[in-house]
Parts: structure tokens; sequence; C-alpha cells
């Protein structure tokens, strides 16, 4: 449950500063990712990372029950599953780079994110 608590204060940090930067600021998100979808580097970059971390998460947090902690199970699964996404499948890429330019996407996924970011922030200090 301890590493529970920090997977969720760390999720709870990053995303309500990334809902709040993609609010104030969308047209530099939006351009931000588009300019890494475009990069090959940063393509192979973001996959190594994404499957590092969610082979970490997978391997140390894999709790599948009917609480909450299962949210970051998932989370490292996700992760894991697009690191393995974007190494072995780059020219996939194009589909997601489409879905970010299209209009009120940015809204939408800045309110998610900071809908996630608030559920964790619960999670993490006040469950």
């Amino acid at each position: 449950m301890e590493l529970s608590l920090l997977l969720a204060k760390v999720y709870a940090v990053l995303f309500l500063l990334l809902g709040l930067g993609m609010f104030l600021n969308p047209k530099y998100y939006r351009k931000v990712i588009d300019e890494m979808l475009g990069n090959k580097g940063m393509i192979l970059f973001s996959g190594m990372m994404a499957a590092t971390a969610g082979v970490l998460m997978v391997t140390y947090h894999n709790i599948w029950d009917s609480s909450w902690v299962v949210l970051i199970t998932i989370f490292g699964w996700v992760a894991l599953l697009k690191g393995v996404g974007l190494l072995v499948f780059p020219k996939h890429i194009e589909f997601w780079r489409k879905l970010f330019k299209k209009p009120g996407f940015m809204q939408f996924e800045a309110v998610a994110v900071t809908a996630l970011g608030l559920l964790f922030v619960y999670f993490g200090w006040f469950a």
C-alpha cells in the first residue's frame, strides 16, 4: 500500500500540472505534441521510457483487487503496451497525430488529465 500511495501522489502532481498546462497553453501543447509525434527519435525515446515505466510498474505493482490501487496497475499495463506499440509499430503513430489535431481534443484531454489528477490527489492524500 505504501508504493500505491507514493505512485498516486506522483500521478496526482504530474496529471494536475499537465492538465493545468493544457488548459492555460493549448496551442503550445498542441504544437509540442505534433512536433514530438513527427520526430522519429522522440518516438523511439518515448517508447523506451514508456516500456521501462510499464515494466517497473507491472513488476512491482501488479495488484488486481477491487480497491483503487488497481488503477495504478492498469496505468502500468497501459504504459507497457504504449511502449511496445511505439517500439514495434512506430508507423502507426500517424493515427494519434491526426487525433491530436482534431478541434476540441486538447480540451477533452485537459479535462480528462485534470480529473485523473484530482482522483489521485484524493487517493494519495485523503482516502
